[in-house]
């Protein structure tokens, strides 16, 4: 069973940066496409960013709103993802969750229900 913690959230200021990981256990690390999601009160999940499998060329994924700003990143020697994000915005305020499966075909790469796996989230709060 995979089982997927977030830390490193927190509280930051408009404009600044802060890195979100996400430590993977229990499955074969490198077999995994590992995504971000978030969710904002009263809204939906929206996808964030994702990378594929190593066997998949570690290929990376983003979503319009975050492009150019957060970078998705991956240490498969110690089953680690990282989600550094930079020039933050109030509207970025969410609970950001990583998420992992197998076998993730690309046209579903945004779909949170292409996941199996789900931590418990993070939250990050951009104050203006």
């Amino acid at each position: 069973q995979v089982q997927l913690l977030e830390s490193g959230g927190g509280l930051v200021q408009d404009g600044g940066s802060l890195r979100v990981s996400c430590a993977v256990s229990g499955g074969t690390f490198n077999s995994l496409t590992v995504g971000w999601f978030r969710q904002a009160p009263g809204k939906e999940r929206e996808f964030v960013a994702a990378i594929r499998s190593r066997s998949s060329g570690s290929r990376i994924y983003y979503s319009d709103s975050v492009k150019g700003r957060f970078t998705i990143s991956r240490d498969n020697a110690k089953n680690m993802v990282y989600l550094q994000m930079s020039s933050l915005k109030p509207e970025d305020t969410a609970v950001y969750y990583c998420a992992a499966g197998q076998g993730i075909i690309l046209s579903s790469l945004w779909t949170g229900g292409a996941y199996a796996y789900w931590g418990q989230g993070t939250q990050v709060t951009v104050s203006s």
